[in-house]
């Protein structure tokens, strides 16, 4: 644990990573300190979203009516770049579980997120990172670039390893932000880490960049065969099943409302003998479990995730 930055602070360390940073006004004043009584810090980590929008950086700042702002501490933009929107405590990270931020604190190993018992707002930084989050998005080399350095600078102010540092889906169950792999993520922090300040370079394509999230088909489909028939609220792999669940939903096969718990539960396997049928699989072919073929394409058509056996 440890105290968070002072704005100066913060500033001066993104920038010895090699960021341009923006301010926005009022930015070093602007949190939910006051309003709900509970100060930000100790902190343990910083924490990685995407907006599931374009052009939201005001909307970040001011928040909606559910939501005051800031939504974030830091909005990192396509084309606008990174930009200061909050120091202090700020409404991003929401209802997380306790056991992914004792992992945080550890820098151990994340467990899966399968309960939602504490206030990830005291204390994990957050980055919202400007992108549609359907997959078929893409983050810009340079926009993902400068998102590692975000990440690095912070770790590096407080000693802190890639092991401090969790995407929005691996702390509350039901999200799935950000849509690239945060193992990979972590991977490019861990070398930012090892790096020593230079001023960046160009952006090599290909080098660093966001990779998709990756579902395990053997897992997935244990979580077929298993949670249909469990107790109440079982789960199996949330991560991969989360993922499964919002492609079902963004093609048409899954309602809203049955994702996001993490459980591949009869509704879900009822949608995916669906999406299964429509790719001309029929009977025990058309099951509901999945099988490669049909969730390579089913992650190649919503563009959310690729597949590992």
């Amino acid at each position: 644990m440890a105290i968070p930055l002072s704005a100066a602070k913060t500033l001066a360390a993104l920038k010895a990573e090699g960021l341009t940073v923006h301010e926005h006004a009022g930015w070093a004043t602007h949190n939910r300190d006051a309003a709900t009584g509970k100060p930000f810090g100790p902190v343990i980590g910083v924490l990685i979203h995407h907006t599931a929008g374009h052009g939201d950086k005001e909307l970040c700042y001011r928040g909606r009516a559910d939501l005051p702002g800031p939504l974030c501490h830091s909005w990192l933009g396509k084309a606008e770049g990174l930009w200061m929107i909050g120091h202090g405590r700020a409404n991003h990270a929401g209802a997380v579980d306790l056991d992914v931020l004792d992992a945080l604190r550890a820098q151990t190993r994340l467990p899966h997120d399968d309960e939602a018992d504490a206030d990830g707002n005291d204390c994990l930084y957050g980055l919202e990172i400007e992108n549609l989050g359907n997959g078929r998005d893409p983050y810009p080399d340079a926009q993902y670039r400068q998102a590692v350095l975000w990440a690095a600078a912070l770790c590096r102010a407080h000693g802190w390893s890639e092991k401090s540092v969790a995407g929005h889906k691996e702390v509350q169950p039901g999200k799935i932000d950000p849509s690239f792999d945060m193992d990979d993520f972590r991977a490019d922090v861990k070398k930012q880490l090892a790096a020593v300040h230079t001023k960046p370079g160009p952006v090599t394509p290909g080098a660093g960049t966001a990779s998709k999230p990756r579902v395990d088909l053997s897992r997935l489909v244990r979580a077929a065969k298993t949670d249909p028939g469990a107790r109440q609220g079982h789960v199996t792999y949330m991560a991969g099943t989360n993922l499964v669940e919002a492609a079902l939903v963004g093609l048409g096969y899954l309602g809203r409302a049955f994702a996001g718990d993490g459980s591949f539960g009869s509704t879900t396997v009822a949608a995916y003998a669906k999406w299964q049928r429509h790719l001309g699989f029929t009977g025990a072919d058309a099951n509901g479990v999945p099988g490669k073929v049909s969730l390579t394409r089913l992650g190649d058509t919503s563009g959310l995730f690729t597949v590992v056996a």
